[in-house]
């Protein structure tokens, strides 16, 4: 790295020596309007020579503006105020105080500096302090262009001017200690040195590239001769985080070999050779490339070995976590390799032998995962095997499965049908072919059919009440688009002596904070008196048609469908069903029954009952068999005693009517009084 003590004793080496070589007598003056010297530029540039009260001259320099492009300095106002004496030796001594306005980093806002010259020994030694800060620089006289530097507790901050020059980031903390050596070119520059960090931070103005509390040492080189910079670290890292594009590493105590090749040019970044070691947890050899505003443009890993859980806490957490996976538990070891590239993914592969990964959320895990996949844009790939233990998805536990795989022309397919038990009964996936690089819409065709799931074992699993009867139904395509699945055909309950089919379903964001459900549902002659016996709403028979069209859910909860409910065959409805659905729909005693009378009966005939409600946002726009003068039918009485429910509130507000269901369910409902 270019260092600026390198910089300001050649600055100050000149401008003494031209002191030196004019008229440095009592009370003299000087001034100029630009002083041009290698590499660097004062203008406005004012200076004083007095005799010192102990001996020797007491010299002033001032600058209105001191520019250093190779430090990314400009327009820096610089203070100079020392006694210059001769020794015995006959060397030039300088000590007294520099002081830098506006420098990047607070630089040297407040110095002490000590300047040696020593002619005979053909050297300048230069000594700068600040606080527990201090740089060393040695110069050649006869090739002022090389410099011997070191560093001791220097702010990361001052070297802000410079890091602006090969990156757009800034410095945000931390210091360091360095030994190196510099050559100034014609273009550019050449250093290389050792060095060693403390809580090292640095941002990028994207947020993508960064660093906070990095301790480390290592060496490095760096070379702007041939335009952009190019850059060799070699080190090793203990502690702090690391941020580098959409790899998030919170890393140890214990020391993490890095080591890399890169070429930074106009604030991108291209890492040609990216390596690093971390010996429970992670070996990684690849390479990887930024543009300006930090977005990653390419991602090639050519070798990457996985120990879990350590790797997950240290390296994929936060990764996961963009991607709604929080709180993961993972075991075993992964080896893998990755090609994306500027236009897409180019190519991936993953083997294991043995692996279990499970979703805080409880969205889905896996048990005893074994084999891998191996996927080409553009080559053909040998065959691989992917089996596991157990593979639940949203509670629902599948068995033991063993799936083969091959890439071809783009498309990792499977190459034969896989079956896993579920529930009593079986899921059948009959085709599957993924294409990563097509245009999103067209990467995933599949079809599965599932037949036989026990409903009572899938309700307990869910945490409903426990319904009997069966599940299947047919999955004939199925799309993905962006985040988004979406599945053909059906599915269809055989439950209660009836039939609820499932069509049009999709669902977005799957593993998400917020995923989003849709669909639409048709009842078909379910039996009332099992439906409300499982339920304990209180009886009523018959059988019930209806929809519930629009179905939309967010993170599982309801925010808007359209469903309607029929009994119209008639059927016996029980008082405490009666007392259910007045409170539902905010109606009070049934009309046309005083309390006293209705209590005399335990069961009415009824000719049809019907509830409507459209959910939108939190507001149910509620309706019934038909409008009366002051609300809608619920329940159209047949016989004697004749019984009429009416419902008297249109807009229910959605949790509160949740409320009243669950009241309904668990206490029986409202008493008549």
């Amino acid at each position: 790295m270019e260092s600026l003590s390198s910089r300001i004793s050649s600055v100050l080496l000149l401008v003494l020596l031209g002191m030196l070589a004019g008229p440095a007598h009592a009370g003299a003056v000087f001034s100029a309007r630009t002083l041009q010297l290698p590499g660097a530029t004062l203008e406005q540039v004012h200076g004083e020579i007095a005799p010192a009260p102990g001996g020797g001259l007491q010299v002033r320099i001032d600058a209105d503006r001191l520019d250093l492009p190779a430090m990314g300095w400009r327009r820096v106002p610089l203070h100079l105020d020392g006694v210059l004496q001769r020794d015995p030796e006959h060397r030039w001594l300088l000590a007294g105080a520099l002081k830098l306005k506006s420098a990047p980093g607070g630089v040297l806002s407040d110095a002490t500096v000590d300047l040696q010259v020593d002619v005979a020994a053909n050297t300048l030694l230069l000594d700068l302090r600040q606080g527990v800060a201090q740089a060393t620089v040695a110069v050649p006289l006869d090739q002022p262009t090389h410099a011997q530097i070191q560093l001791k507790k220097l702010p990361f901050g001052w070297l802000q001017g410079m890091l602006g020059t090969v990156w757009s980031g800034r410095a945000t903390g931390g210091r360091i200690d360095a030994l190196m050596a510099l050559d100034q070119r014609d273009p550019g520059l050449q250093a290389s040195g050792q060095f060693s960090i403390s809580a090292l931070g640095v941002d990028s103005t994207s947020g993508k590239l960064a660093a906070q509390g990095l301790g480390g040492s290592g060496r490095f080189s760096l070379d702007t001769t041939q335009g952009p910079a190019r850059i060799n670290l070699e080190s090793t890292l203990r502690g702090g985080e690391l941020l580098l594009g959409p790899i998030y590493a919170k890393l140890p105590t214990h020391a993490v070999q890095l080591s890399m090749d890169a070429e930074a040019d106009s604030g991108a970044l291209a890492i040609d050779r990216l390596r690093v070691g971390d010996p429970d947890a992670l070996v990684l050899n690849g390479a990887m490339a930024f543009d300006a505003k930090g977005e990653l443009r390419s991602l090639n890993l050519s070798r990457l070995e996985l120990g879990l859980p350590a790797a997950y806490e240290r390296y994929g957490k936060a990764w996961l976590a963009t991607m709604g996976l929080h709180d993961m538990t993972a075991r075993g070891d992964v080896e893998a390799t990755l090609d994306l590239r500027q236009d897409g993914l180019h190519a991936f592969d993953f083997d294991t032998d043995g692996l279990d990964l499970a979703d805080g959320d409880g969205r889905f895990a896996v048990q005893g995962l074994k084999g891998g996949l191996d996927w080409s844009r553009n080559d053909s790939r040998q065959s691989t095997d992917l089996g596991w233990q157990s593979l639940s998805i949203y509670k629902l536990v599948n068995g033991p499965a063993r799936s083969k795989w091959q890439s071809e022309d783009g498309v990792l397919a499977l190459q034969q049908p896989l079956s896993m038990g579920l529930l009593g009964g079986q899921v059948r996936l009959s085709q599957l072919s993924w294409s990563p690089a097509a245009a999103k819409g067209q990467r995933l065709d599949a079809s599965l059919a599932v037949t036989g799931v026990d409903m009572t074992a899938f309700s307990r699993a869910m945490g409903w009440p426990a319904f009997p009867g069966t599940l299947g139904g047919a999955i004939t395509g199925l799309s993905v688009s962006g985040d988004r699945i979406a599945l053909d055909g059906g599915l269809s309950v055989n439950v209660f002596g009836g039939f609820v089919d499932v069509t049009g379903l999709s669902l977005q964001q799957p593993f998400g904070d917020n995923p989003v459900l849709a669909g639409d549902i048709a009842l078909r002659q379910l039996d009332l008196g099992a439906i409300t016996s499982v339920f304990d709403f209180g009886s009523i028979t018959g059988p019930l048609d209806g929809h519930v069209s629009g179905l939309r859910l967010v993170n599982w909860q309801p925010v808007a469908f359209d469903a309607q409910l029929l009994a119209a065959q008639g059927g016996r409805i029980s008082q405490r069903a009666v007392n259910n659905l007045t409170s539902v729909g905010g109606g009070g005693v049934a009309a046309g029954l005083q309390g006293a009378v209705l209590r005399l009966f335990k069961t009415f005939g009824y000719k049809r009952i019907g509830l409507n409600c459209r959910l939108q946002g939190s507001l149910c726009h509620m309706s019934g068999l038909e409008p009366t003068t002051d609300g809608y039918t619920i329940v159209e009485g047949s016989g004697l005693p004749h019984l009429e429910v009416i419902g008297h509130e249109s807009d229910v507000d959605w949790p509160t009517l949740v409320r009243r269901l669950k009241a309904a369910v668990a206490s029986g409902g409202p008493q008549v009084r």
